[in-house]
């Protein structure tokens, strides 16, 4: 965990200190989530956390909003077309959250930037659309030893595991190979369903709370209502865990 910060003088969190307690809201507060994507996974995941009481969310995110971005991206609306994703969620979540330190990047991810962006945090959410920057974050979070909760959808559809060093397979484990890109179908609130499980998967792991997704890949189809869980194991020959001692 980051310096600590004092706890919110707010009643806003009560319904959640049943389940957490007063230590786990604390840790929540003293926390810095790392948020690579203010699109479709990253609007859910950012604003639940903000509104649980992460003290601190970075947010990274290059682009610009386009009107085809608002069928599923609320962090922005139809007036900020044409702004930066990230100052744009930034925006949003000083409205929702006030209280939090709301931190806002509107870089590329490379392999420079990833490693000086995980530096700063304690957990990081993949939001992301295109695997080779997956790739480069979750190599740098590794590197340092930090969780990375990994979530994908297309269409009616999405993935999701949450991936610890030294406790789980890595990313390569699970995507031998990057994917094509391109542009991908997706239905809002497909994005809205994985986001907003990232975002449990955080405040499990920052509060020391419940089971993760680890070793696990949890596949979601909306069209049918189902879940499953794929179980993961290490890949003798996976080049990225051999090539760091896994």
């Amino acid at each position: 965990m980051k310096g600590e910060k004092p706890l919110y003088k707010s009643s806003r969190f009560e319904r959640q200190l049943a389940l957490i307690g007063s230590e786990g809201q604390k840790k929540l507060e003293n926390s810095t989530v790392l948020i690579a994507g203010a699109g479709g996974l990253g609007s859910p995941a950012a604003t639940y956390l903000a509104l649980a009481g992460v003290g601190e969310i970075i947010i990274v995110d290059d682009d610009n909003i386009q009107e085809s971005n608002l069928n599923r991206q609320f962090l922005h609306s139809a007036a900020s077309v044409g702004r930066r994703k990230a100052y744009s969620a930034e925006s949003t979540l000083h409205e929702l959250a006030p209280d939090a330190s709301i931190i806002a990047h509107p870089i590329r991810i490379d392999r420079t930037s990833a490693r000086q962006l995980v530096r700063d945090a304690d957990i990081v959410i993949d939001a992301l659309d295109n695997y080779e920057t997956r790739f480069i974050l979750h190599d740098s979070a590794w590197a340092v030893g930090i969780p990375y909760i990994h979530g994908a959808i297309e269409g009616f559809s999405g993935q999701l595991t949450s991936i610890i060093p030294g406790k789980s397979p890595c990313l390569s484990c699970l995507i031998p190979g990057t994917p094509p890109g391109g542009k991908i179908p997706v239905i809002g609130a497909t994005a809205g369903v994985i986001g907003s499980m990232q975002a449990m998967e955080v405040i499990k792991f920052l509060t020391g709370t419940g089971t993760m997704i680890t070793g696990r890949l949890l596949i979601w189809d909306g069209l049918s209502g189902r879940s499953e869980y794929l179980k993961i194991g290490r890949r003798k020959n996976c080049h990225f865990c051999s090539d760091h001692g896994e």
